[in-house]
């Protein structure tokens, strides 16, 4: 997908660009000799994941661009704009907007806590309407706008919610922003598109759900079939071609790219497909992942019916609030024996509390509690004391016995029919 020019002197304003596909758009562009503003956190070298804003820079700057790196989260609406200001300033103006940051957790929802929920829908849907919001003004005046988000065509299939709704809500609120927009902003000539792989990318991301494996990168295309896509969606006109969710793959089919081979981490090697691909199923892509070897990290269906701990947990929550943890103060974790045999917490500490499986999500817990399964919950419904339990060996605890006994004092103001 060869280079056209028509992206010279043009200013595109990338979120998230310090590797994976955004930094792909963005050097596609620079071949070009575009300007490129970075919007993204990472200015220091994180230990585990290659590129900062400023090496990115370079690249872009190495590749024939002009580059304006900027620390930005896009959570914070005052970065948001302090970096869109100063890329008007740098570069008169901005006339393409590439939403690709982006937040993944595949978890169902009782593991999802409220911290994870609030980043994924912060960055994804929120983070993706506030940046936009904010380039609007400017694309209204710049050469050929578009704006392009990274996110799937809008469907409402329920295998692509039951494995992980948070997760769905926030990437499928990034699609309503095109879909929305497109309509609103069409008078003004700005394009609003969307554009999703149609097999799996080999990023960070990518690497954690697959546990980093080689054979998982095998089934991997690179971001460079994005960045194609995307050259090709940018150089339309953009009072014409608005409002479209579109296939990587099918983009470049339709100017006459053939080989696609050429993105393939692997070339000859079969191909993952990507989530939210209407003919696809998660539960096959798990399969796929497990077939070759790989653990993946989600469940690729919705969990199975609930179990009287989860009930537990997911009552608790829903009773949880300020007065509550401003009362307690700590942090509880079990571990549970038996035929519900898992790790839950309770957190009454931080925020508005919360509650779920697996290890508290703000640090270590101020008491662990070891028991039953079976004697957690009838403790919970009230038929066990916790004082009781721990006199008779039920209950096994270890860490801020002071604080184990507000947890007491906490179940007694519960109401015992919600539990």
């Amino acid at each position: 997908m060869l280079n056209t020019g028509k992206l010279a002197g043009r200013t595109l304003f990338i979120t998230g660009a310090s590797r994976g596909i955004g930094k792909a758009i963005a050097l596609k562009a620079a071949r070009d000799g575009a300007n490129i503003v970075i919007a993204a956190k990472t200015a220091t070298a994180h230990p585990k994941l290659p590129g900062t804003i400023y090496t990115a820079a370079k690249e872009v700057e190495d590749a024939g661009g002009k580059c304006l790196p900027c620390i930005v989260d896009i959570q914070q609406e005052d970065q948001v704009k302090s970096a869109v200001e100063e890329a008007v300033k740098t570069f008169g103006g901005i006339d393409i907007l590439i939403n690709n940051a982006s937040a993944i957790s595949l978890t169902g929802t009782l593991q999802t806590p409220m911290k994870k929920y609030d980043l994924m829908n912060n960055i994804n849907t929120r983070g993706t309407y506030m940046v936009s919001r904010t380039c609007i003004p400017y694309l209204k005046e710049g050469k050929n706008p578009h704006i392009l988000n990274l996110s799937p065509p809008l469907s409402m299939q329920p295998k692509w919610f039951g494995g992980h709704v948070a997760y769905s809500i926030a990437k499928y609120g990034m699609s309503m922003c095109v879909l929305g927009m497109a309509e609103e902003f069409k008078p003004d000539g700005i394009a609003v598109n969307a554009l999703w792989p149609k097999t799996a990318i080999w990023t960070a991301a990518m690497s954690m759900l697959g546990g980093g494996s080689e054979e998982m990168r095998k089934q991997c295309r690179t971001s460079e079939i994005l960045a194609d896509a995307a050259y090709v969606m940018l150089t339309k006109d953009s009072k014409s071609f608005t409002g479209n969710f579109t296939i990587d793959e099918d983009v470049l089919k339709d100017v006459g790219v053939t080989d696609l081979d050429q993105y393939a981490c692997e070339p000859g090697h079969e191909l993952l497909p990507d989530f939210f691909l209407p003919d696809e199923d998660p539960k096959d892509l798990k399969q796929q992942m497990e077939q070759a070897g790989i653990k993946p990290a989600f469940s690729g269906s919705a969990p199975p019916a609930q179990s009287q701990v989860a009930k537990v947990f997911e009552s608790i929550q829903g009773l949880l609030g300020e007065t509550y943890v401003a009362g307690t103060q700590a942090v509880y974790q079990f571990e549970l024996k038996g035929d519900e045999a898992g790790q839950w917490f309770l957190d009454l500490k931080n925020g508005a509390g919360s509650a779920g499986s697996g290890a508290p999500p703000e640090g270590a817990a101020d008491v662990t509690m070891k028991m039953d399964s079976a004697d957690f919950v009838k403790m919970f419904q009230g038929e066990i004391k916790p004082t009781a339990a721990f006199m008779s060996g039920k209950l096994k605890m270890e860490g801020d016995l002071m604080k184990a006994m507000k947890l007491e004092t906490l179940m007694k103001k519960m109401p015992q029919s919600k539990l």
